[in-house]
């Protein structure tokens, strides 16, 4: 692959890259490909992630008895609205 510094970078274009970085949870390598693929009208190489990825194992045993306490009702079914 070939490698490629760019220089000069604008200081709000910076910012705005970091920011963008922060909010896909990616490299600012990766989301500069990722932004040079999608300016150019070309089929990116990498996954789009919809930001859960992060939060994947990151529930305690305690975090998933409250939710699940939390969520109980919803899989009760009322035999009334089923006559």
């Amino acid at each position: 692959m070939k490698h490629l510094t760019v220089r000069n970078v604008p200081p709000d274009l910076a910012a705005a890259l970091e920011r963008e970085k922060h909010r896909r949870a990616r490299s600012l390598n990766q989301t500069v490909i990722d932004l040079l693929h999608q300016g150019l009208g070309l089929e990116s190489t990498s996954r789009r992630s919809n930001g859960l990825a992060r939060l994947a194992g990151t529930w305690s045993a305690e975090d998933l008895e409250q939710f699940e306490a939390a969520t109980a009702p919803t899989r009760e079914i009322d035999e009334e609205l089923w006559r």
